[in-house]
Order: structure tokens, then C-alpha cells, then sequence
């Protein structure tokens, strides 16, 4: 029995490095590996798809779009019949932009390369298991020659093994899926050299702008493979150790580049001092740090930093709070009707966690619970400016049940407890409305979680754990279909 064991091993180590793999090398062959959010809008730009024109001969076909490592646009388009035209200072500019489509080209191919070479891969592994599970169908046919106990363990490996030959079909798929892309740019690419020598009833800008919406069309399809499904929690990575008991820190998702600045609060009520440290390095080795004085002392450990603000619940109210760090001022409060406030409807750890306010890549959420949801959670995204509701959703989660919560591509995770033995275990998909069980291990290294929220900037949870500041690795798993596109 001691050698199926072993394939399972190597099995299951396979799909946790194809995981890790698709939620960070991948993103960062098409440039996602640092998610850009847009303050603006309070979050990122909505996935857009292509329409086509009525009358193809006579107008441009924009197929679809994607997006490389160095932000540069990958697209196609099908340029309609072209009129002749004498040479002119425009195709200097032409010219110009054939490069940068070759460069896109180039781009496209190597990310082609890589994802062939890792589709044989999965193909190869894919064949392992079904030989696998054939070898297991033999061994349950022969059950009466194995120990009851062996037995029963290689079939619940199996029973975990089943479900990821799907995922693998659905991992070809995208593998087609970036071929097509790569055709498509090499007919751009060809349509652009043809032009070059003859320019039609199109001038230059008007190509441009074409082809300028089309890399914005691009980044939304490419942003895609920002999101996906958690499927995993790493071990804790423990930053520094200090203060109380229960806290909450952070970063900015939307800060600059190179703005790596540690906010610190210590408590869960009477306070008001917000410390800045400089950097993930100055807040690690040393305590130099700049305090900032709240107008109102917070409650609960729900606060988060977002585009310069701070946005924190008032203490013993249902009033939310956004503080400008760079005016030191309130810029807007707003009361969040029905929420319940004070200990009414906190965590189960307490600590008037009523709201919690948190965000992921579409933006600024406050998850709570009111009266009118019997205690249950509601999850309701705000604008951030305004501090508006713009849409809720209600739960069937009582909150008090809850240990803590965190949002990642609009599904509230919410975890069993907060002490002892923890782990990931209801999910709500705000996309779909739906909400369903699931079983992802979270290491609870200190015993007491008092605040669990995730960055999508560095698509990592932070964590304040009985008085030690933590950071957890986060895997996830998508799936493009190009019905999507």
C-alpha cells in the first residue's frame, strides 16, 4: 500500500503547485502580479466584451484583448478594405505602432510557449490519475485481500482526487484559449504591415484610438485572471510582535509605487492614535513611527486604509468614518442604517465588532447585521467618497457565529472561530448571490484572531493574533472561457 500512498503525495503536490502557479506566475506573464485599482472608481475597472460592427466590410472587428507583463496591449482587430493612398508623414507614426503590436507579438508567443509547456505537463498528470483511479477500481474489486483500514483510506484519497480531473479539463481549455490570442495579434500584426504602405479612409489618430481602445478592452479581459477562487491558506508569517491583545493593522492598496507604509492600531475602543511607520521594514526592525490623532476614538478592529483615508466605525455608533491623512480632517461620515452597533451583533470574540469594514479588488465593503436580518450577516459595497450604499446583500450567517470575515473578488470568507483549531468554512459570492460550505485550514499559530482582513494588493490576509502581527499567503484558483471575452 505504501507506493499508491506515495502517488498520492506527488498528486496532491502537483495541484498545489498548478494552484500557486495560476494565482502567481501566470498573472505575472500578462502584468497582474501587482493588481491595479482605480481610485476614481473605488475599485477596478468592470470586465468589458466586444461588439462587433453591423457591417463588417465597412467598419473595424475587434475580436478580443490582453495584456503583457510591461502593460503593453495584445489585441486583434480585422482593419476593413482599404483605399490607396500616396505616402505621407503619418505612416512614420504608422510605423510606430507596428512596432509596438510586433512587441506585443512577442510577448503573446512567450507566454504561449510557457503555457504549452505547462499544458503537457497537466495533460501528463492528468493521465496519472485516471491510472490512478483504475489501479484503486482494482484494489476495491480485491478489497477482501487488503486490511479494512487501508482500504478505506485509499478510497477517501481517491474521493479527493475525483473532482480535480474537471479542473484540469477546464485548464486546457485556457491553454486554447491563449493560442487564440496569439493568432489574433499575428493578424493584427499583418493588417498593420499592409498599412504601412498603403494608408486608407482612416487617418493615423483615428487608428490609434482604435487601437488604444482595444489594449483598454485588453486590461479588462486580462483582469480577469486577477480574481479567482480561494483554495488556499499558507502557514503564518509573523511580522512583529507588540502591543495588546486585539488590534488591526495594515497597508494601502492603493498607495503609489514604492508607498509601502504600515498603519497601527492598538485596541478595539477608547482610542484614537493611529501610528504611520515608513515602511514593512521600519515597522519590523524598530519603532520610529508618526502618531496621528483621530477626531473620534474607533470601534471594533474593522478599520482599513484606503487611497489616503482611514475608514473606521465611531465608537458606540453605527456611524462610518472616512479620515484624510493628508489634510488631517474628516472628508465624510456617514451613518450606516440598521447596522447593529455596541456589542449587538459583534464577532464571536467580542470586542464591538459590529462593523467591519474591509476591501478587496472591486473596493470598499462594511459587513455587519441588522434587525431586519435577524442578526445575520449583510454585506453591503459602499462608495468610497460618498460612503453611500451602493448595493446589499443579506446572509443566512448569524454574525455572532462568525469569527472574523474577509472579501476577495466579491466573496465574503468567513472562518468557524477565532481561537484553538480554525479554518475557512462559509463562503457568499456577491457575484452570484449564492453562498455555499467549504473546508480551507487556517493556522491559528497564537490562539486568539481578532482580525483577519485581506490585501489585494499584496494578496495576502493580515492578521492580528494575540498581540503578534501576521500575514497569510493566499491561493487562488480562475477559470477564463472565452464566451466571457
Amino acid at each position: 500500500m505504501t507506493v499508491p500512498l506515495l502517488k498520492i503525495g506527488v498528486v496532491l503536490s502537483t495541484m498545489a503547485m498548478i494552484t500557486n502557479w495560476m494565482s502567481q506566475t501566470l498573472p505575472s506573464l500578462v502584468g497582474l502580479n501587482t493588481t491595479k485599482l482605480t481610485a476614481a472608481q473605488g475599485g477596478y475597472p468592470d470586465r468589458s466584451t466586444g461588439v462587433l460592427p453591423a457591417n463588417p466590410e465597412e467598419s473595424w472587428q475587434v475580436y478580443s484583448s490582453a495584456q503583457d507583463s510591461e502593460g503593453r496591449c495584445v489585441c486583434t482587430v480585422v482593419a476593413p478594405q482599404q483605399s490607396m493612398c500616396s505616402r505621407d508623414a503619418r505612416t512614420k507614426q504608422l510605423r510606430q505602432l507596428l512596432e509596438k503590436v510586433q512587441n506585443m507579438t512577442q510577448s503573446i508567443q512567450v507566454l504561449d510557449q510557457r503555457t504549452q509547456r505547462d499544458l503537457q505537463y497537466v495533460e501528463k498528470m492528468e493521465v496519472q490519475l485516471r491510472g490512478l483511479e483504475t489501479k484503486f477500481k482494482q484494489v476495491e474489486e480485491n478489497h477482501k485481500q487488503n486490511i479494512a483500514k487501508q482500504y478505506k483510506a485509499i478510497k477517501a484519497k481517491m474521493e479527493e482526487l475525483r473532482p480535480l480531473i474537471p479542473v484540469l479539463e477546464e485548464y486546457k481549455a485556457d491553454a486554447k484559449l491563449v493560442l487564440q490570442f496569439k493568432e489574433e495579434v499575428q493578424n493584427l500584426t499583418s493588417v498593420l504591415s499592409e498599412l504601412q504602405h498603403e494608408m486608407g479612409a482612416y487617418d493615423y489618430e483615428e487608428l490609434h484610438n482604435r487601437v488604444s481602445n482595444l489594449e483598454e478592452r485588453l486590461r479588462a479581459c486580462m483582469q480577469k485572471l486577477a480574481c479567482g477562487k480561494l483554495t488556499g491558506i499558507s502557514e503564518p508569517i509573523t511580522i512583529k510582535t507588540s502591543g495588546s491583545r486585539f488590534g488591526s493593522w495594515m497597508t494601502d492598496p492603493l498607495a503609489p509605487e514604492g508607498d509601502t507604509r504600515v498603519w497601527y492600531m492598538d485596541g478595539y475602543h477608547n482610542n484614537r492614535f493611529v501610528r504611520e511607520y515608513k515602511s514593512m521594514h521600519d515597522f519590523m526592525n524598530s519603532d520610529n513611527f508618526t502618531s496621528h490623532r483621530l477626531p473620534h476614538p474607533w470601534s471594533g478592529t474593522g478599520q482599513v486604509v484606503y487611497n489616503g483615508s482611514i475608514y473606521f466605525n465611531k465608537f458606540q455608533s453605527h456611524v462610518i468614518i472616512k479620515f484624510d491623512f493628508r489634510t488631517s480632517a474628516i472628508s465624510k461620515s456617514r451613518q450606516l442604517d440598521h447596522a447593529g452597533f455596541n456589542n449587538a451583533y459583534h464577532y464571536a470574540w467580542g470586542g464591538h465588532s459590529d462593523i467591519d469594514l474591509m476591501v478587496d479588488e472591486g473596493g470598499l465593503w462594511a459587513v455587519y447585521a441588522t434587525n431586519q436580518n435577524a442578526g445575520n450577516i449583510v454585506i453591503s459595497k459602499l462608495n468610497p467618497n460618498s460612503l453611500q450604499i451602493i448595493r446589499a446583500w443579506t446572509t443566512n450567517h448569524p454574525k455572532r457565529s462568525a469569527g472574523e470575515s474577509f472579501m476577495i473578488c466579491g466573496t465574503l470568507y468567513v472562518t468557524n472561530g477565532y481561537s484553538g483549531g480554525t479554518k475557512v468554512y462559509y463562503a457568499y459570492s456577491t457575484n452570484s448571490s449564492t453562498y455555499e460550505y467549504i473546508d480551507i485550514a487556517l493556522q491559528n499559530k497564537y490562539s486568539h484572531i481578532s482580525m483577519l482582513d485581506y490585501n489585494p494588493r499584496d494578496r495576502a490576509l493580515y492578521a492580528w493574533n494575540n498581540g503578534h502581527q501576521v500575514l497569510y499567503n493566499v491561493t487562488l484558483f480562475h477559470v477564463i472561457r472565452s464566451e466571457e471575452l
